[in-house]
């Protein structure tokens, strides 16, 4: 199906300027009004299957107020980043690329909170880089208002860095851990980093909506180990004594949008409803400089999942079969 698009102008509203954007006209109407010409013109756009997409908004502005209280507790919920429409489109590509695992082969899609057993349903599926599967999801107005909004919190030097996306099942969907994203990074690296957090239907407290300590960005990242102590296990959780007791629930409308700091201690629940919770995470960072003095992360070193394993396969073939390279 082709979208056509249709204009009316003037004769003192530079008609050809439309015909170089390859509109034809296709109908005059002279003297109307009297001593003007009016020209109707017409084109046939791009093919589409889906919807139009809605103009991003790269001035999209924060309150003075919503950024210093970004700044004081590390985080900051939103009801809407992105339209409805545009929801429902990255909702049939988030379920698409799930269905069919994109990535297991590379190591990017996992299971967060299991030891990611072959055969075995995941508890807490994750896909690293889904728009290297779904290079749509390069060009939304998502993207735009996150990244313009970054750049609010972060500063003008702020850019893209990374995305993710999280499933929890209906019904048996994992908790995601108190942790800190820091914690997953490189220990010799100074981090100023965003995520930004959307779902993709109604997050709940009973679906698993984000959880928040405020000002715990403002404390070192604490030691972690892999979720439940099992080192086959790709994600963390806190290893030390931290008080959540005064933790923030942020229930968000669907395209709503949290963002946090790298060092912001955060969780998410169990999904104990009857539909998935589906979550599509953006990062954004100015460029990382080395700490004066690395940190031990000796929880990075104990991992021995089966995702590092397939990465590793992966790479090593890609290496074999790059062009020029002799065996």
């Amino acid at each position: 199906m082709f979208w056509r698009s249709r204009l009316t102008a003037f004769d003192f509203q530079a008609p050809s300027f439309y015909k170089k954007l390859g509109y034809v006209c296709y109908g005059t109407l002279d003297d109307y009004p009297p001593g003007v010409t009016v020209s109707y013109f017409r084109k046939n756009l791009q093919e589409r299957t889906d919807t139009a997409m809605p103009e991003p908004n790269p001035d999209y502005r924060l309150s003075d107020g919503q950024i210093a209280a970004f700044h004081r507790d590390g985080f900051l919920a939103i009801p809407a980043i992105t339209t409805q429409e545009e929801v429902e489109r990255l909702r049939a590509i988030y379920d698409r690329l799930f269905e069919r695992r994109a990535g297991r082969e590379e190591g990017n899609q996992f299971d967060l909170a299991g030891a990611d057993e072959e055969g075995k349903e995941a508890a807490l599926p994750q896909i690293l880089n889904p728009a290297k599967y779904a290079p749509e999801l390069k060009e939304t107005r998502f993207r735009v208002n996150a990244l313009a909004i970054a750049k609010q919190l972060l500063g003008p030097n702020a850019n893209y860095a990374g995305e993710h996306a999280i499933l929890k099942p209906a019904r048996h969907g994992a908790p995601t851990p108190w942790h800190q994203d820091e914690a997953y990074w490189d220990p010799g690296l100074l981090y100023h980093s965003i995520s930004v957090w959307m779902p993709l239907q109604e997050a709940t407290l009973e679906n698993g909506c984000m959880q928040f300590v405020a000002g715990s960005h403002k404390l070192p990242v604490a030691p972690h180990r892999s979720i439940g102590n099992d080192p086959r296990v790709h994600g963390l959780e806190i290893a030390a004594d931290v008080d959540v007791s005064g933790a923030v629930a942020c229930p968000l409308p669907p395209g709503g949008a949290t963002f946090h700091l790298s060092s912001t201690l955060h969780y998410a629940g169990p999904n104990t409803t009857d539909t998935p919770r589906r979550a599509y995470i953006l990062g954004f960072n100015t460029p990382p400089k080395p700490r004066p003095v690395p940190r031990d992360f000796w929880w990075q070193r104990e991992k021995r999942t089966a995702r590092q394993e397939r990465a590793q396969a992966a790479r090593t073939t890609a290496a074999e079969n790059k062009p020029g390279n002799v065996m």
